[in-house]
């Protein structure tokens, strides 16, 4: 099905060739004077320069073109040479019952579907989950659901940093503590405990004492290195507990990304492509993509164009060590081998834009990947406190992603309960509902690449350009519904009619650009854009629905285009909140 705009500009284009003018004049846009008309095309400026001839004459004879148009009520030509439009009623209203009736509202599949390979999450092992992952598993998960939703295969991976000298770290410390288990006696060869010898809790709290540890005491940093080598080698012991540990940590990060609605269909980590790098590194030294720099091997990824500095990409460090650059290539060619990919999204913090524009010349430069597939990093900004810097807990710690998901819940819960009664067991389901949409409109509704603050009153707030303010309005439309169907009325008979009312016309085109503007979305990766649409279709909604007395409309013809529209704007929103990874409840 076509977008409205695209069906608007068709019009227009026809009435400049037949006034006979270029046709790509005819290019029409939403007015930026909504007070004067719905659309505007400003072709006539620039045709009076091809054409020699005054810019408003050009349009007057265009408008005479438009007189008995099936699309325009108003095709006006005002000075200096602008078209002002406004659509016909049966037009648009014709519009809205195509698209009810079809497949996703219209959007049209894409030609040639692609696999697109979202890379999202990012935590490391043995560390808990802070706020400092939000905006990952968010931005990750409409990306990918977005993704699909136009019609690709989206595959979400999570890449955990499983491998790495945390991993090392981590050992160490617990051989410190517990230097009797079984897994540091080189001559133990029964079977290992099943269960870990720590708890999620007690590594919270083992990494960063290791951490510190490592920057003081150079011979326990020496202790967790070797530990780390010797996992990487296979050692049967450590292999064991990292095992364990590993169990526990994805146990625990999958509870938290439940929680958060964010799901990845590929749990896997730096160590996944462990066995591949070898191979990997004897190709791109045969090939020579790769030489060797101070002691580390290095791929040049300068270009003649650069007008900054472009480092060269260090795949193998000094010490004879893989790096993130390593497993990242080795990660790169994996997917490529496994899924065909014609695209990957990584989504990180935007501090990491030079890492990654290294990392995907060095992929390109070696034939990792293919010339064709496009590789794409979205640096995202921070999620700040309200003194502008990076969000902590009273304490001045780094929030636990887990504490912010429930400070949320509870917060929501107040509110819900200061404006309604409500059984303590709804209550607190509705609240776990509302909250989610707080966080992850909260943080969607902004610019990826910028940073923003967390407010949690201003997030939670049931007005205003807030998630619960966008989920009462789809609960309202709800309950509108529910009465009319409870007085005997047949949802399913509805009939679009025509607007009636300013109000229910400006609904009535927001509803038609659904497709325009989930295509512009995804073009630009961009979930952004979908909030605001939704904001400016819940506020439109809003106000038809206090000028528009819908239940008690004796007018069967009034009332049936009014049901059918309600349920457009109720299945449109809940699409669009689904894309970007939330529900709404059925009370609020």
């Amino acid at each position: 099905m076509k977008k409205l705009i695209d069906l608007i500009t068709e019009e227009m284009k026809g009435a400049f060739e037949k006034a006979g003018y270029d046709p790509e004049l005819g290019k029409v846009s939403v007015s930026n004077r909504p007070d004067l008309c719905e659309y505007q095309c400003n072709g006539a400026m620039a045709g009076a320069k091809l054409y020699h001839k005054a810019p408003v004459a050009i349009a007057g004879e265009v408008a005479g073109k438009l007189a008995e148009s099936r699309v325009f009520s108003m095709a006006e030509a005002v000075n200096p040479g602008f078209l002002n439009l406004k659509l016909r009623e049966d037009f648009l209203s014709e519009y809205l019952k195509e698209m009810a009736a079809s497949e996703k509202y219209g959007l049209e599949a894409p030609e040639k579907p692609k696999t697109v390979i979202v890379d999202y999450g990012g935590p490391n092992v043995a560390k808990p989950l802070h706020v400092g992952h939000l905006r990952s598993a968010v931005i990750g998960e409409a990306v990918k659901r977005l993704c699909a939703y136009v019609g690709h295969r989206a595959i979400g991976d999570i890449h955990m940093g499983d491998w790495g000298l945390q991993m090392g770290l981590v050992i160490t410390e617990i051989r410190e503590r517990m230097p009797d288990l079984p897994y540091f006696d080189p001559d133990f060869d029964g079977e290992y405990p099943e269960d870990a010898p720590c708890t999620v809790e007690d590594l919270s709290e083992i990494y960063p004492t290791a951490s510190g540890k490592s920057k003081d005491d150079p011979a326990y940093r020496e202790r967790a290195m070797e530990a780390t080598l010797k996992l990487q080698n296979g050692d049967r012991g450590c292999r064991a507990l990292w095992e364990r540990i590993m169990k526990i940590s994805v146990e625990n990060m999958k509870e938290i990304y439940d929680s958060l609605d964010v799901h990845f269909e590929l749990w896997n980590g730096e160590s996944t492509v462990q066995e591949l790098i070898p191979g990997m590194l004897r190709y791109l030294k045969e090939k020579d993509y790769m030489h060797l720099s101070e002691g580390a091997w290095v791929i040049d990824v300068k270009e003649e164009s650069d007008t900054k500095e472009m480092p060269p990409c260090i795949v193998v460090k000094s010490d004879g060590a893989s790096l993130y650059n390593t497993t990242d290539l080795a990660t790169i060619m994996d997917r490529v081998h496994k899924y065909a990919p014609e695209q990957m999204i990584y989504l990180t913090d935007k501090r990491q834009d030079l890492y990654f524009e290294q990392v995907f010349r060095a992929a390109r430069k070696s034939g990792l990947v293919p010339s064709e597939t496009e590789l794409v990093h979205i640096g995202f900004g921070t999620v700040n406190g309200k003194d502008g810097h990076a969000f902590k807990t009273r304490e001045g710690g780094v929030m636990k992603l887990s504490d912010l998901i429930a400070d949320t819940c509870e917060r929501t819960h107040d509110r819900i309960l200061e404006s309604r009664e409500m059984p303590e067991e709804e209550a607190l389901k509705t609240a776990s509902i509302v909250a989610l949409a707080a966080l992850k409109y909260g943080d969607l509704s902004n610019q990826a690449t910028k940073d923003y603050i967390f407010d949690m009153e201003k997030f939670t707030s049931f007005e205003g350009d807030t998630g619960p303010y966008i989920l009462y309005t789809i609960v309202r439309i709800k309950s509108i519904l529910a009465k009319i169907a409870e007085s005997g009325t047949d949802l399913g008979k509805a009939v679009f009619s025509v607007s009636r009312s300013e109000a229910e016309k400006s609904l009535m085109t927001d509803l038609a650009r659904f497709n325009a503007v989930i295509e512009a979305a995804y073009r630009e990766i961009a979930p952004h854009r979908i909030c605001a649409y939704i904001y400016e279709l819940a506020n439109d909604f809003n106000r038809f629905y206090h000028e528009t007395k819908i239940v008690t409309e004796e007018d069967e013809e009034k009332k049936s285009g009014w049901i059918a529209l309600l349920l457009l704007a109720k299945g449109i929103l809940e699409t669009c909140i689904g894309i970007l990874g939330f529900t709404a409840p059925d009370k609020m």
